[in-house]
């Protein structure tokens, strides 16, 4: 009896552990499984292909009768072993050409176009938001696991983990942190401790991917899509679910997003995301959209990189290179995720942007849209190079710095200048005009400071000609140069008059 037990009692526990991780575990599984469906073409092909000799031997003695001389045994290996090498080839091909049907699949959405971008709204860099976020944590004791931009609100989101195995989340922090002004508002809103406690990659009943596939099996998610919001005093984490399509291709596509409540811990799945203030379309699917564009040729350009595009991955982008979400100037209220894209191989010119909607209503993949660029930018790596040596009375002093360039519309990008902890400037340029870029300076709220080469007809060169016309007439009413205290002086025309200055003093020492 006692035996018995001792075999009875881990079973029975083994089928409970079974019975409760059943639906995250089968979900695991299956999705893993499905990766692999292609790797198995390989081995089944060699299997086939080695034993059809061998089969036809045994199939041709059992037709012939037991007495009928069956086939050279020699020839059946040879044959076998000829099958196994054309198999493994063809196997070896099958899983390249199906990377290529993947990329294909996911490129199906995409329109190549010549029309400009549309004009987008800068924002503060990602990175500064990042750094921002555990000066305004407070007496939080947790651990910082993710940054989010929410461009319906122009905010920052942050989700604290709490520290602890057996723990969920912490509180969830949204705040503003502006290009221009001073302005810090921000709200936190704190979890529950026990009755929300899960957290994405938690422990056992801790894991809230467990409590997902509790109520829908078969999705999953990305750690990196899931960000925070607080309604009110409550905070909501919104967690972008996938679901896997086809056999011998697999590939993902959205699936609605999960609401966790930080107060409740309830979890709901909701298929129409427009009431969801953020992304709700996963930004790792719009990652992997973009790089389906390496399969817009043949499978030979794609074999080769000969044809798409990749995301610029030099200069101020280090860190956060692809997939901005940024605003539309309109005011309508949509976002987009944007990428600078630069052709494959050595050249490193920025010559189209791509587009992904952060919202996406139905089971398909939203539409990507590749814009070429006319005139094409220089790297941003070569940007940061420009700005530092056409402004370096403003860049780069002390913790100064060149932060994201990004698009903002048309053929124009915008960099951020200053420090993690405060931005002073902007610049934004235009593609190469005349063989050079446009660039000009301007403070942090858009206002003009001043432009090293001023697109012809841009609004900008149309400021600066304002300027020098009131310039000259402040001149004539004075009888002369203007004189005056020097602490009447804005900054910026303080800025001006040293630099005017500084380019004098050298011009006549040049000439001596």
């Amino acid at each position: 009896m006692g035996r018995a037990l001792r075999v009875v009692i881990p079973v029975l526990l083994l089928l409970l552990g079974v019975a409760w991780y059943a639906s995250y575990a089968t979900t695991i599984a299956v999705w893993e499984l499905r990766k692999l469906l292609p790797w198995l073409v390989a081995p089944a092909l060699v299997a086939v292909l080695a034993g059809a000799p061998a089969a036809a031997r045994l199939l041709t003695r059992r037709l012939r009768g037991r007495g009928a001389r069956p086939p050279a045994t020699g020839a059946t290996v040879v044959l076998g072993w000829l099958g196994a090498a054309v198999g493994l080839a063809l196997g070896a091909f099958w899983l390249v050409y199906g990377e290529y049907l993947q990329d294909r699949a996911y490129a199906t959405t995409m329109r190549v176009v010549t029309d400009p971008v549309p004009e987008l709204t800068p924002r503060a860099p990602y990175l500064v938001g990042k750094a921002q976020a555990a000066p305004n944590l407070g007496d939080v004791t947790g651990e910082i696991t993710d940054v989010s931009y929410l461009p319906d609100s122009d905010r920052f989101a942050v989700l604290v983990e709490r520290r602890g195995w057996l723990t969920g989340y912490e509180v969830g922090l949204v705040q503003e942190v502006p290009l221009g002004g001073h302005s810090r508002a921000q709200q936190r809103c704190a979890f529950d401790m026990s009755a929300a406690d899960a957290r994405i990659g938690g422990w056992f009943t801790h894991n809230l991917g467990r409590q997902i596939s509790a109520e829908r099996r078969w999705v999953r998610f990305s750690a990196d899509d899931a960000y925070v919001y607080c309604q009110g005093d409550t905070p909501v984490v919104v967690v972008p679910l996938k679901r896997q399509t086809g056999v011998l291709v697999v590939t993902e596509r959205p699936a609605g997003v999960a609401l966790y409540d930080g107060r409740t811990g309830k979890v709901t799945i909701v298929d129409d995301t427009t009431e969801v203030p953020g992304p709700s379309y996963p930004i790792s699917l719009a990652g992997r959209e973009r790089e389906g564009t390496a399969a817009v040729g043949g499978f030979a350009d794609w074999w080769f990189e000969r044809s798409g595009w990749d995301a610029s991955e030099d200069g101020a982008n280090e860190g956060n290179e692809s997939e901005f979400t940024l605003r539309y100037r309109d005011g309508g209220g949509g976002s987009v995720y944007v990428t600078p894209l630069t052709p494959q191989g050595e050249a490193s010119s920025v010559v189209a942007v791509s587009t992904v909607p952060t919202r996406h209503s139905g089971r398909g993949l939203a539409p990507l849209t590749v814009h070429r660029l006319s005139p094409t930018w220089s790297s941003p790596q070569a940007i940061v190079a420009l700005i530092k040596a056409e402004y370096r009375d403003v860049c780069c002093w002390n913790d100064d710095q060149v932060f994201e360039v990004v698009p903002t519309g048309g053929s124009t990008w915008t960099a951020t200048l200053g420090s993690e902890q405060s931005i002073r400037y902007r610049v934004e340029g235009r593609g190469q005009i005349n063989g050079r870029e446009a660039t000009c300076l301007k403070n942090a709220d858009g206002s003009l400071v001043r432009c090293a080469y001023a697109a012809p007809g841009s609004p900008e060169e149309q400021e600066l000609r304002r300027r020098e016309e009131q310039k000259r007439q402040e001149e004539a009413a004075n009888g002369g140069a203007v004189r005056g205290d020097l602490a009447a002086y804005t900054d910026e025309q303080l800025a001006e008059l040293n630099r005017r200055l500084t380019e004098e003093v050298n011009r006549r020492l040049k000439e001596r």
